[in-house]
C-alpha cells in the first residue's frame, strides 16, 4: 500500500463487517481501528466515575477532561488501558444507549478524524461512510438477509440466546439504528452496496480489495 487512504464500511449487525474489515487491513496494510470499542471504553469511563446515561451535565463535564488514545490495538482513557474491560456484562449493557449519546458521538468522531491524519485506516459502523467519513476514499455497505446475520451470531457461540431471540434483537437493533436523530444506519450514495447472504468471508474480502485496487491502491 503505497498512499493513504480511508475504507469505510457500514451495514447492520451480523452483515460481516468486523470480520472482513480486519482481514482486508492485514491484506493492504493498514490499520484496523474498532470505533465500537472507543464507546465501551467511554461506557466503561463513565460506569467509573458513576455517570449515569441521563445525566447529560456530568456526561458533558466528562467529556471535557477524557483523553482517548489507541496503541497496538489498546484503548486508553486519560492514559489507562481499558481494553480488558470493554465486554463486561455491565459495559455490554449501557453501551447502546451511550453511543446513543449525540455529544459522545461528537467527541468520538473529532477523534477519529484527528486520529486518521497522515494515516490509513480502514473502519466499520453504521455511520463512517456518512457521517465520520463522508470523504472516504472507499465507502463500502455490506448487508444480508435478517435470516443469514441471525444465524451467522448464533454460530458465533458468543451468547446462549436462541436462534429466534437473536433475529428479534437484531431486528431490534436494525430498527433502532435507522431511525436514529444523528448517525442512522443507511447506504451512503456514493458506497458501494455489497450483499453478503450468499457470499462467503473470503468471496466479500477479494470484492472489497478488488474495489480498491480497480481505484490504483496497490494490494
Amino acid at each position: 500500500m503505497e498512499k493513504i487512504i480511508v475504507v469505510a464500511i457500514d451495514g447492520p449487525a451480523g452483515a460481516g463487517k468486523s470480520t472482513v474489515a480486519k482481514i482486508v487491513a492485514n491484506r493492504v496494510d493498514i490499520e484496523y481501528v474498532d470505533s465500537g470499542a472507543i464507546y465501551r471504553a467511554i461506557t466503561k469511563k463513565m460506569l467509573d466515575s458513576n455517570i449515569k446515561i441521563e445525566d447529560y451535565s456530568k456526561i458533558e463535564e466528562l467529556l471535557k477532561d477524557i483523553n482517548i488514545s489507541l496503541l497496538n490495538g489498546k484503548i486508553f482513557i486519560n492514559g489507562e488501558d481499558l481494553t480488558p474491560f470493554l465486554r463486561t456484562k455491565e459495559v455490554t449493557e449501557l453501551v447502546s444507549p451511550v453511543s446513543n449519546n449525540v455529544a459522545i458521538r461528537h467527541k468520538v468522531n473529532e477523534f477519529l478524524n484527528e486520529y486518521s491524519k497522515n494515516k490509513s485506516i480502514i473502519m466499520d459502523g453504521r455511520d463512517i461512510g456518512t457521517v465520520v467519513f463522508p470523504n472516504a476514499d472507499f465507502k463500502i455497505y455490506l448487508d444480508a438477509s435478517l435470516e443469514k446475520r441471525s444465524q451467522r451470531r448464533f454460530l458465533e457461540k458468543t451468547t446462549n440466546m436462541s436462534l429466534d431471540d437473536i433475529a428479534h434483537s437484531i431486528k431490534k437493533r436494525d430498527d433502532n439504528d435507522k431511525n436514529k436523530s444523528f448517525g442512522a444506519l443507511k447506504v451512503a450514495s456514493d458506497a458501494i452496496y455489497l450483499d453478503t447472504t450468499d457470499l462467503s468471508v473470503d468471496e466479500v474480502v477479494d470484492n472489497i480489495l478488488k474495489i480498491i485496487k480497480y481505484n490504483g491502491v496497490k494490494v
